[in-house]
């Protein structure tokens, strides 16, 4: 796990002098320090200097004659700026950014391509960190000496502070994992805070502060000029991973078609981006100046005399129809990985990583690991492409609140549609249509005050999901403003009360200002990019990254851009992304595109609960979270029984609820076997331990 870390206070304090994480890196010295961890590659630290009366001084941030031992020169006028991640940013556009930020302009800072994380000093007492728009990139903080310490993972500064694990959290977690009344700001440590995507943080004087990103509020154009800007935001993303460094030991570059039409068109732009003319592995590259749109095959034209192309291991499981969303590309070296169930190698819950925060990735860190051995040193993925570019059910009662109620037909005939064949004409014309359209319209006209009761109320009576549904009731169960958590029902009574009493109260408070659809896709979105950051923790190998050109803040911004209803029509996203391709010059696409198989996707987790089933029972057999008394045990055990029964399907419901609490579950064993504080050296005081009950 690769992490930054710093701290600031309001006067330097002598005992904070010895206080350094293990293993780290001084990027700025100074009594607001700058440090990274982790296997940082040298062109994925970059800092920048300007002080007063000369030019800004652009430098990676593993240079030993980097600007960090010329931090006793700065003055109250000096600004230093940290970009770490893949940034597709040229030296000048760095220094042309930290001279504007000169004069309190910060939203080009999150604009450059890429996934990164901004850190910017101002003098030698203020400091912002800007975080990204998706939640991939983060940044926690607590108190500190007087001051305030920050680090873009969690755990860390639960071990700086000793701080202990807020159970309370935990619960909310499980019960209500989209609703931020309830979740807030906080994390699995007591007093460790996380800035909420989007958001800067501010600390002056020890101080932090939260502000959301400036950014200007832009009108939705015509579909044409979206997508092309959709085209234009993903072509740079997918271009400034191709054009990265890497070490040489593995394929420099990989793609995964594990995910469907999004990976497929991940892997299809990254073939059509040669390496420049003159240029190879390994070599320092510059982005070229950004265009103004997308011209059809322009990402693709290089110069004559470019190299050989490298070929670009494309690795699929066994178990996806990732071959047959391929379209040809002469790049592509096509590597079939042998499926792996999820819940494999969980006979020791101790063998695996530690990840900075829980997550089902963990269920299927075997499964994904095969693929991303096989991958290559920056390896890309689809990831994110359905929460950034699907349309949320919810978004059809925004709809309606916004007066266009005849752009619900389309979405709605396709749902009926789906219904007639699978349900019955009865089914699909008649009680489709209306259970959905009614939905729509009572979130239309529901405040989200009273949807925060209705919330309190469905957690005090224990309701359950509801079992095998139509794509109609699916659809109609995902208009609400606050949905429960798959595992909420399996929760012990103290934790429901609480969390009930904790929801009636924040219900007296202001209501958001956002349509319930955009926000609950919003959230949605958060609590992806959540677990893809998990998955990262958990399946990374030494030295190689994994990439999500979907959750980049330009892209994302570019999505925002699409119309509701073209988003909403049946088959949007891989229409969008068959435009995407068409813009790079790719119209060959095969008649099948964007066509599943029509396999039952939860079939690997019935079947890998089966597979695990003893070792699952063991591991619930004194489970650390009945200890804590947050779940119901024999609920739970009931559950896995049902579930891992040959005879019986379980349904999708009782799938995720079961992945969400034995994630939860594994995690607290791994925590509870670190020991304490091993994140630091010269730590004044005693640890305490990190897991309290």
């Amino acid at each position: 796990m690769r992490w930054l870390t710093g701290w600031s206070g309001p006067a330097a304090d002598p005992a904070l002098a010895a206080v350094r994480p293990i293993a780290g890196t001084l990027l700025w010295g100074g009594p607001d320090p700058l440090w990274a961890v982790g296997d940082w590659r040298p062109d994925e630290l970059r800092l920048a200097v300007l002080r007063p009366g000369a030019p800004a001084d652009v430098r990676g941030g593993l240079d030993p004659r980097g600007p960090a031992d010329r931090t006793h020169l700065d003055t109250p006028a000096t600004l230093r700026l940290a970009v770490a991640g893949r940034c597709g940013a040229t030296d000048r556009e760095l220094a042309d950014g930290l001279a504007a930020a000169r004069g309190g302009a910060l939203r080009h800072l999150t604009r450059w391509p890429g996934s990164y994380t901004v850190v910017l000093r101002t003098g030698t007492r203020s400091t912002v960190l800007l975080t990204d728009l998706a939640g991939v990139q983060p940044v926690f903080h607590t108190p500190f000496a007087g001051g305030t310490a920050w680090a873009t993972a969690a755990l860390p500064l639960a071990d700086l502070v000793g701080a202990p694990l807020d159970a309370a959290h935990l619960a909310a977690r499980l019960a209500t994992p989209e609703t931020p009344e309830v979740l807030g700001d906080r994390t699995p440590w007591r007093g460790v805070r996380r800035v909420p995507p989007g958001h800067a943080l501010g600390i002056r004087g020890g101080r932090a502060h939260h502000t959301a990103h400036p950014d200007d509020p832009a009108e939705a154009p015509a579909e044409a000029p979206a997508v092309r800007e959709l085209t234009r935001a993903l072509l740079e993303a997918v271009r400034c991973r191709v054009r990265a460094t890497a070490p040489g030991a593995r394929p420099r570059l990989g793609v995964d078609l594990s995910y469907g039409t999004a990976s497929a068109t991940v892997a299809l732009l990254a073939a059509a981006v040669p390496l420049p003319a003159g240029t190879r592995p390994g070599t320092a590259l510059e982005r070229p100046a950004a265009r103004t749109g997308a011209v059809r095959g322009s990402w693709a034209r290089e110069a004559d005399d470019r190299p050989e192309p490298e070929t670009l291991p494309a690795v699929t499981r066994g178990d996806t129809d990732g071959l047959a969303l391929a379209v040809h590309a002469p790049r592509l070296r096509h590597l079939v990985v042998p499926p792996v169930l999820p819940y494999a190698g969980l006979a020791d819950p101790l063998a695996g990583p530690l990840t900075d925060e829980p997550g089902p990735a963990l269920l299927h860190a075997a499964r994904y690991a095969a693929v991303h051995r096989a991958g290559g040193a920056d390896h890309l993925t689809g990831h994110g492409a359905r929460q950034v570019l699907d349309g949320h059910p919810a978004r059809l009662a925004d709809l309606i609140h916004a007066g266009r109620p005849l752009h619900l037909l389309a979405p709605v005939a396709a749902l009926a549609g789906a219904d007639r064949a699978t349900a019955g004409t009865l089914t699909g014309a008649l009680h489709t249509p209306v259970t959905v359209l009614r939905a729509a319209r009572r979130l239309a006209r529901t405040r989200s005050a009273d949807a925060l009761d209705d919330l309190a109320l469905n957690l005090t009576i224990r309701r359950r999901p509801g079992g095998p549904a139509t794509a109609g009731r699916a659809t109609a169960a995902e208009l609400t403003w606050h949905p429960t958590g798959p595992a909420a029902h399996l929760l012990a009574d103290e934790p429901l009360a609480a969390l009930a009493q904790h929801l009636r109260t924040a219900a007296r408070d202001g209501a958001p200002t956002e349509p319930p659809g955009a926000r609950r896709a919003r959230l949605a979105l958060h609590r992806h990019a959540t677990h893809y950051r998990t998955l990262v923790h958990a399946t990374e190998q030494h030295g190689q990254r994994l990439h999500a050109p979907f959750l980049d803040n330009q892209v994302l911004r570019a999505a925002r851009l699409l119309p509701d209803e073209l988003r909403l029509q049946p088959g949007a996203r891989p229409a969008l992304l068959s435009a995407v391709l068409a813009g790079a010059g790719r119209t060959d696409l095969p008649a099948t595109w964007g066509r599943g198989t029509g396999a039952d996707p939860h079939a690997p987790a019935r079947d890998g609960l089966r597979a695990a089933a003893p070792a699952l029972t063991e591991l619930l057999d004194r489970p650390l979270l009945g200890e804590a008394g947050l779940i119901d045990t024999p609920a739970v055990r009931k559950a896995l029984a049902t579930a891992t029964d040959p005879a019986q399907d379980a349904p999708p419901a009782t799938l995720a609820a079961l992945a969400e609490l034995i994630a939860v579950e594994i995690w607290l064993r791994r925590l509870a076997a670190r020991r304490p504080g091993s994140a630091w050296t010269g730590l004044p005081a005693p640890r305490r331990t990190a897991l309290e009950r």
